[in-house]
């Protein structure tokens, strides 16, 4: 008697899984795909016996704890390897090449109107213009029959073992010091890595009846950090108070930050307290989707229960 067995689709993605965003995929990819996760420091992989219908990129580099990143990291992690992620796709039997850019490519600091994927370009950081370095060469290249490229930009993700801004803010409120930006009113769109993991796995399902291009990735509400700071407490317990400083006081230590070794200047002010919205409607369209399996407030709340876990274990 012979078993038909259905093979699952090969999805090489490069970045390796374990940082924050491959070790999620890892566990949301793997019952439905062949995942392959390499890094692109050691290139013997390319020897192995592994022939992928979909390449997704990974590699990059956003945060620079330290201080000590220069720009040309930034063009080398989000520039240099995208072009080398690029020709790793196009020397593959690959039919569909995903590369995660980052909505700083678009627009870093604020837009009151939801940001769409034909908006005009104003990246300021390293960061942003690198990645947005890679976009423009990738969009030039004359791709060979058969293959596609997917190109998404999401905002800021967070979830289990995200190190980035969310988490620096929970723990600023977690040691009780007073929040100082009450008064200050904004909206910022977000992406739970649970939505995001969604949009990958939807991606690879129905890619045969999405077109090249760039697709903005988004939880469908926004918050705003006084809702961000509200449900922290709210899942913590944390008693920390809120201290309403007038908007002037505010902006007039951010500039002296900029001097100073002040963890507040006037970037970081700017990123905590102005509006950034983006839309997904273009994404949802593609993928026939009405709903993703996480509200903005429900995708929060999974992460600060997170770091919650992590700071009882630590």
């Amino acid at each position: 008697m012979t078993i038909n067995r259905v093979s699952k689709m090969r999805v090489l993605i490069l970045g390796g899984n374990s940082g924050f965003i491959g070790s999620h995929l890892s566990d949301k990819l793997g019952d439905s795909f062949d995942c392959k996760f390499v890094s692109m420091r050691n290139l013997d992989w390319l020897n192995e016996n592994f022939s992928p219908k979909c390449v997704i990129n990974l590699v990059g580099k956003a945060h620079d704890f330290t201080g000590t990143a220069t720009e040309q990291d930034f063009y080398f992690a989000n520039f240099e390897l995208a072009k080398k992620a690029y020709q790793i796709f196009i020397d593959s039997e690959a039919s569909v090449f995903i590369h995660v850019s980052s909505l700083a490519a678009i627009e870093e600091i604020e837009s009151s109107k939801p940001l769409s994927e034909i908006a005009s370009c104003n990246p300021l950081s390293p960061y942003g213009k690198s990645k947005r370095a890679a976009e423009e060469w990738l969009l030039e290249q004359t791709l060979p029959f058969g293959k596609k490229m997917f190109i998404l930009r999401p905002p800021m993700v967070h979830g289990s073992g995200d190190k980035g801004n969310l988490n620096q803010l929970y723990k600023l409120v977690s040691k009780g010091i007073p929040y100082p930006l009450t008064q200050f009113k904004n909206k910022r769109s977000f992406l739970s890595i649970e939505n995001f993991c969604f949009f990958i796995e939807q991606i690879l399902f129905k890619k045969d009846k999405m077109e090249t291009g760039i697709y903005h990735l988004a939880d469908d509400e926004t918050l705003s950090s006084n809702e961000i700071i509200k449900v922290i407490k709210e899942e913590t317990g944390f008693n920390t108070p809120c201290l309403p400083l007038p908007k002037n006081l505010i902006r007039w230590i951010s500039k002296v930050g900029d001097r100073t070794s002040l963890p507040l200047n006037t970037w970081r002010l700017k990123k905590l307290t102005s509006t950034l919205v983006v839309s997904n409607k273009k994404i949802k369209i593609a993928l026939s989707i009405q709903r993703l399996p996480l509200t903005a407030k429900q995708g929060l709340r999974e992460t600060i229960r997170s770091f919650q876990l992590n700071n009882q274990r630590s």
